[in-house]
């Protein structure tokens, strides 16, 4: 049990430090929906209505070692520029005490042009700018050196703080969404310019490349349906969304039930050989406002002691001002 715990604590170890030949990968958020900006810039303005999108996600909470995020997001329909803008801030904390942490901040702009008919197409870039930051406590750090195979962490480590401890650097991403009224499908490419994060030596973060694609099927034979207890049609909606990033492949498949206001989901994520986690959504959507939560049960190696991944969403729709010649939405799941 000793090698085991020992074992994935100098993988995080590792993937914290950022030290030289380790590819970073970036985070994960599980309702990929609920937090459109990070998952494609493309959905810029993909409501029309000015939106506002929060998430927090605490991965992995039943070890030391754990992740923390936060991401706050703004974006609406601009009819004068023909397409969307957006802004993104997000701030990850990892390792013990929060000891590498970074924040970004992007703002992206969508062009919307229609293709034929119902169809159209959003094109996006983004631009941001990441602060990271290794915040130097031996008494809250532990390094590979200090492992004793039968005591643990006891020796004592010969690591020395870099030069630099607080660093920034552009970050350069681009999408494209293709939609019509009831199916969607886009691609994203982030970290265009390979930013170098590393503290010690130069570790350029790898490019990441996102593929997505869903649709929606209204269940009920009417158009507008209300029930006796206020439920709106039910609509299923699979999807499929595929991520590649420094030689790793997550594959996600999931689906939805909306039946407004509540919305339930499950999705299976997993790499070309390893299983990784089974993901249980659930969310109340009302009016401009909704709400969701989701976990993530592992089924990979790390096993049930790290506690899976807990995540929370809010969204909020604003009205939407007048338009001289209706916008069509992204019709897409909430969560």
């Amino acid at each position: 049990m000793m090698k085991k715990y020992n074992k994935i604590t100098l993988l995080l170890l590792l993937a914290v430090l950022g030290m030289q030949g380790v590819k970073a990968q970036d985070v994960g958020f599980s309702q990929f929906y609920a937090n459109p900006l990070y998952l494609n810039p493309a959905f810029a303005g993909s409501k029309v209505a000015p939106r506002i999108s929060l998430s927090y996600r605490a991965q992995w909470p039943g070890l030391v070692s754990a992740f923390s995020t936060v991401s706050a997001s703004y974006d609406q329909y601009i009819p004068d520029l023909h397409g969307g803008i957006g802004a993104i801030v997000l701030s990850d904390r990892q390792g013990d005490h929060g000891i590498l942490s970074s924040t970004y901040v992007g703002a992206m702009y969508s062009f919307r042009f229609k293709l034929v008919d119902d169809i159209f197409i959003n094109l996006a870039l983004q631009a941001s700018l990441v602060n990271g930051v290794l915040h130097w406590d031996l008494n809250n750090m532990r390094f590979p050196d200090q492992i004793d195979p039968n005591g643990g962490f006891i020796d004592q480590t010969s690591a020395v703080a870099p030069d630099v401890t607080n660093k920034f650097y552009p970050d350069f991403a681009s999408g494209l969404m293709v939609y019509g009224p009831a199916w969607y499908a886009g691609f994203a490419a982030h970290h265009l310019n390979r930013p170098s994060q590393g503290f010690y030596s130069e570790d350029r973060v790898p490019m990441k490349f996102t593929a997505n694609a869903g649709g929606l099927i209204n269940l009920s034979e009417e158009r507008r349906r209300q029930s006796s207890l206020g439920l709106g049609q039910p609509v299923v909606s699979p999807n499929f969304i595929y991520q590649y990033q420094g030689g790793f492949h997550y594959f996600n498949y999931g689906l939805y039930l909306d039946w407004m206001p509540f919305l339930v989901g499950v999705w299976y994520r997993n790499g070309i050989e390893n299983p990784d986690a089974f993901i249980f959504m659930v969310g109340v959507q009302q009016d401009y406002f909704k709400i969701g939560y989701s976990y993530d049960a592992t089924v990979s190696e790390l096993g049930y002691s790290v506690a899976g991944a807990h995540e929370v969403t809010i969204g909020i729709l604003l009205p939407a001002p007048e338009q001289k010649h209706k916008i069509k939405a992204i019709r897409c799941p909430s969560f």
